[in-house]
C-alpha cells in the first residue's frame, strides 16, 4: 500500500503551476492594456467622431425699405425657435404695436461673425422703416439662417459639438448628481459610487442611479458595445482608468456630453446634449431653463423609456427627481425647485431635426456639391453650407403644390398627378424654393430635377426671340400666316402643326401669334427665320440638351426639367443674360473657415432690345392671351410667362416672372397619359398660388439702348404711358412698322374697322 503524498509537497506542486500561469495572465493582461492604451490614444487624439454637413437656408436680411410686415418677420422668428415675451436674452422677442424687439442670437457666417444684440424693428405698413440698437440706426440686420438638413455619416450619427464652457452649469451638475457625483475625486472606476448607486436602487424601489462612472460610460459608448459579458465590463474598467491617466476630467467630460445618446430620427441616432437640445426643445442649448436641463440630463439613463414625447410622465417624474436631487445638494432654493416642477416639460412638438424636411432642395445642394467634394467629405467632416433657400418662398411653393395640386388631382380623379416647381432671384441666379412631389416630404424621384417632359408652347418665345432680333424684317406689328398648312420633312413625309381647338385666324400680328400661342402662326415665323437661328437661340437661352433638329422643335418637341425650363425664364426675366442656377452660396468647415464660395455668374447671351420686345409680348400673354386670368387673379403685378400644353394634354407647364421671381410649374403623369388639363387650368393656377403668397415686386421692363416708342396705324396697341392717348408699341432701331409715327409726334388715331386685328386688341384693354 502506498504511502499518502505529504501536503506541502502538493501545495509546492500546485503553487509551481500557478504562479508561472499567473505571471503569463499578468503579461497578458499587461500586453492587452498596452493595446488598449494604443487604442485609445490612436480614435481619442484624432478627429473623435464622423460630422454630418449641415445645411443652412438663406439667411432673413432686415434693412430700410424691404417690403416685409410684422407678421412675415414673427414668421421667421417662430421658425428660429425664438420665444415671444419679454426680450432678455438671446432668442427672444416682443411685439409692440407696429414695432418688433428682438434679440438675436449672433451667428459665425461664412464673412464673418453676426454679434447677438437687441434690436427695435420699426414699420410702415408693409415694410420696414427702420432698424435700431444701442449703437443707433442700423444699415442691416441678418439672423441667423434656419437648419434645414444635414448629410449624415454612414454610422447614421448626428450631433453638434459644444464646448465645456458653453454648456449650461445646471446641465452639469444635475447630469453628475445623477450618474457621477464622484467624478472629479475618482480615476476611472468608483467603488463608493456603485455601493451608493445600489443603496439609492433599494430606498426607491427602482433604478435612480447608475453605478459606472461617466469615464466607464463614455468608454463604453465610444470604443465599445453594449454586451453584457464580464471580459466587457473588465475591458471597460481597463480603458477608464487609461484614459483617466492621460486625459483631463474637463476633457473627458466634454467627450461624454457631446457623445452621449439622446434620441432617434427615423433610423438616425441623435447623440450629444447640444442636438439633443435642438430634438426636443428646438431650441439651443444655452437657451434652455433648468427644468428643460433637468430633463435633458435625466433622459441620458433610457432615452427611449423617458422620452417626453411619448412618456410624458416618465419624463416628467425624472425630471422631478433630477430638480429634487439638486435641492438637496444645495445647488437650488426650495422654491426654485418647486417653481420648476410646476413647469410643463414644453416640448416642440415636432422638431427641426426631422428627416427630410426639405428633400428635393437638399437633393440640389448635394449635386452641386458633389462638383467639388468627395462623399466621405460631405458625410465626416462638419462641412457648413450655406443654400440658397428661402424658407418663406419655400414654404410658399410647398402649399401651393399641395394644396391646389390636391384640389386639381381631385376634380380630374387623378390620384396619382404629380408637380414640381423651381422658384429662383431674378437678380442672383439663386433657387430660392425647389418641389419635386405632391408630397414635398417624399425623399425619392425629384421630378424638378429629374422629370425630363416635353415643354409644349414654353419654347415658342425662342421663336420670336429669333424673328426680333432681325429689326429689319420683323417687329411687334408683323404680319404672320396662322392658317394650316403641311411642312415637308427631310425625310420625305409631311408634318401639319395645328392650332388648339382648329382654331384658325388667317393673318394675325406677331404680337398675337405668342400671345394667343397660335401654332400654325409660329411655325410660318420659324420657317422664316430657319430652324438652325432658333435652336441656336434655344442654346443661347440655357438649353444644354441635345437639340432634334425637326420643326416641331418649335412647338416644344423638346424634353426638359423643370429646373432646365427654370433656366431659360431666368435668361429671359434677366434681359438676355444668363445667370447660373446654384443652390448654395458659400461653404466653410466645421470652425467657419471659409473654404469655397458660390459668386454670381453672368453672361450676355442675347441682345436685350430683342428680349425686351419678347418680355413686353410675354407681359401681353398675362393679360389678354392664353394666361390672362393672372391679370385678375395678380392685379399690379404686370407678370410675365407662357403656358405650355403638351399633346393630348399630357403635360401642363407654366413659366413666368414677377420683378424680382421667376418661378416654373410642371403636372403631368409619371406615366405619361393623358390629364385633360391645358396649361393655364392646370400649372398656372399652381404658379398663381405661389406666387400670390410672396411680397412680389411688380415687373416693370427696364428699356435698354435701341428701343423706340412708335404707334403704328395698324397696331398693335399696348400700354404706353410715353405715347399719346396712353397706347402704343415697342421697336428697335430700323424696325418700325410703315406708317408708323413716333411717340414724341403727333398722335396717330385707332382705327374704326373693328374686325381689324389691332381693333380687337385695343377692345380687349379698355
Amino acid at each position: 500500500m502506498p504511502k499518502p503524498r505529504p501536503r506541502p509537497a502538493i501545495r509546492r506542486r500546485w503553487l509551481g503551476w500557478l504562479l508561472p500561469l499567473a505571471l503569463a495572465g499578468l503579461a497578458g493582461l499587461a500586453l492587452y492594456a498596452v493595446h488598449l492604451d494604443r487604442v485609445i490614444r490612436e480614435k481619442f487624439e484624432g478627429q473623435r467622431w464622423a460630422l454630418p454637413a449641415r445645411v443652412f437656408a438663406r439667411p432673413l436680411e432686415l434693412y430700410a425699405g424691404v417690403p416685409l410686415d410684422p407678421p412675415r418677420v414673427v414668421e421667421a422668428l417662430d421658425r428660429l425657435g425664438y420665444q415671444r415675451g419679454e426680450p432678455t436674452g438671446v432668442g427672444s422677442y416682443a411685439v409692440r404695436g407696429n414695432q418688433l424687439i428682438v434679440y438675436t442670437r449672433g451667428f459665425q457666417f461664412w464673412d464673418g461673425p453676426e454679434p447677438p444684440r437687441k434690436v427695435e424693428i420699426r414699420f410702415d405698413g408693409r415694410q420696414i422703416a427702420g432698424l435700431y440698437g444701442d449703437e443707433g440706426e442700423l444699415p442691416l440686420l441678418r439672423l441667423e439662417p434656419e437648419f434645414i438638413g444635414g448629410f449624415y455619416p454612414a454610422s447614421n450619427e448626428d450631433r453638434l459639438l459644444v464646448r465645456l464652457p458653453e454648456v449650461p452649469p445646471a446641465l452639469m451638475q444635475a447630469l453628475l448628481t445623477l450618474e457621477d457625483r464622484d467624478f472629479y475625486s475618482h480615476r476611472g472606476v468608483s467603488a463608493r459610487a456603485i455601493a451608493r448607486a445600489l443603496w439609492a436602487d433599494v430606498r426607491a424601489g427602482a433604478v435612480v442611479q447608475g453605478g459606472s462612472t461617466l469615464t466607464q460610460q463614455l468608454v463604453k459608448n465610444y470604443f465599445l458595445t453594449a454586451d453584457r459579458t464580464v471580459w466587457r465590463k473588465l475591458t471597460e474598467a481597463i480603458m477608464a482608468v487609461l484614459l483617466e491617466t492621460h486625459y483631463s476630467k474637463d476633457d473627458i467630460l466634454e467627450s461624454y456630453l457631446n457623445e452621449v445618446f439622446l434620441g432617434q430620427v427615423g433610423g438616425r441616432g441623435v447623440h450629444g446634449v447640444a442636438q439633443g437640445a435642438m430634438l426636443y426643445f428646438g431650441r439651443p442649448l444655452g437657451e434652455l431653463d433648468t427644468g428643460q436641463l433637468a430633463l435633458l440630463a435625466g433622459m441620458v439613463q433610457a432615452p427611449s423609456h423617458y422620452d417626453p414625447r411619448r412618456h410624458p410622465e416618465r419624463a416628467t417624474a425624472r425630471r422631478n427627481l433630477a430638480l429634487r436631487l439638486l435641492g438637496e445638494q444645495g445647488q437650488l432654493t426650495p422654491e426654485q425647485v418647486a417653481a420648476e416642477q410646476a413647469k410643463p416639460l414644453r416640448v416642440v412638438k415636432r422638431s427641426s431635426l426631422t428627416m427630410a424636411r426639405y428633400p428635393a432642395f437638399l437633393d440640389l445642394v448635394r449635386r452641386q456639391l458633389q462638383r467639388d467634394y468627395p462623399e466621405q467629405v460631405l458625410r465626416n467632416d462638419g462641412l457648413r453650407i450655406f443654400a440658397t433657400m428661402d424658407p418663406a418662398v419655400q414654404v410658399a411653393a410647398e402649399a401651393a403644390v399641395t394644396e391646389q395640386g390636391g384640389a386639381l388631382a381631385k376634380q380630374r380623379k387623378l390620384p396619382d398627378l404629380q408637380m414640381a416647381a423651381v422658384a429662383a432671384d431674378i437678380a442672383t441666379g439663386e433657387v430660392l424654393a425647389l418641389v419635386g412631389d405632391r408630397d414635398p416630404r417624399f425623399d425619392g424621384y425629384n421630378r424638378a430635377l429629374d422629370a425630363q417632359r416635353q415643354i409644349g408652347s414654353l419654347a415658342k418665345p425662342a421663336v420670336y426671340l429669333t424673328a426680333l432680333g432681325q429689326p429689319e424684317r420683323f417687329n411687334l406689328a408683323t404680319r404672320l400666316d396662322d392658317r394650316r398648312m403641311s411642312v415637308r420633312l427631310p425625310s420625305g413625309q409631311s408634318w401639319q402643326p395645328r392650332n388648339s381647338g382648329d382654331d384658325y385666324a388667317g393673318d394675325v400680328s406677331l404680337l398675337r401669334g405668342l400671345a394667343e400661342s397660335r401654332n400654325s402662326a409660329t411655325v410660318a415665323l420659324g420657317l422664316q427665320v430657319g430652324l438652325p437661328s432658333v435652336l441656336k437661340t434655344l442654346r443661347s437661352l440655357g438649353v444644354t440638351r441635345d437639340l432634334p433638329e425637326v420643326p416641331a422643335v418649335m412647338l416644344g418637341a423638346v424634353e426638359l426639367t423643370p429646373f432646365e425650363v427654370t433656366r431659360m425664364y431666368l435668361t429671359l426675366a434677366a434681359g438676355g443674360f444668363r445667370l447660373h442656377l446654384r443652390g448654395i452660396h458659400a461653404v466653410t468647415d466645421k470652425d467657419g473657415k471659409p473654404l469655397a464660395s458660390y459668386p454670381l455668374s453672368v453672361e450676355q447671351k442675347l441682345d436685350p432690345a430683342a428680349v425686351f420686345l419678347v418680355n413686353t409680348a410675354l407681359q401681353e400673354v398675362a393679360r389678354n392671351g392664353t394666361a390672362r386670368a393672372l391679370g385678375r387673379v395678380l392685379p399690379g403685378l404686370n407678370v410675365a410667362g407662357k403656358t405650355g400644353t403638351t399633346n393630348d394634354s399630357r403635360d401642363s407647364w407654366f413659366a413666368g416672372f414677377t420683378g424680382n421671381t421667376v418661378a416654373a410649374v410642371w403636372v403631368g403623369l409619371d406615366d405619361n397619359g393623358q390629364t385633360g388639363l391645358y396649361g393655364a387650368s392646370g400649372a398656372m393656377r399652381i404658379w398663381t398660388d405661389l406666387i400670390g403668397r410672396l411680397p412680389a415686386v411688380p415687373l416693370t421692363l427696364a428699356e435698354p439702348p435701341g428701343i423706340r416708342w412708335v404707334q403704328a396705324p395698324n397696331g398693335p396697341w399696348l400700354p404706353a404711358a410715353q405715347c399719346p392717348g396712353g397706347f402704343g408699341m415697342p421697336v428697335l432701331d430700323g424696325g418700325a412698322p410703315s406708317g408708323s409715327a413716333p411717340c414724341d409726334g403727333a398722335a396717330i388715331s385707332p382705327p374704326q374697322d373693328k374686325d381689324d386685328d389691332s381693333w380687337r386688341w385695343l377692345r380687349k384693354l379698355f
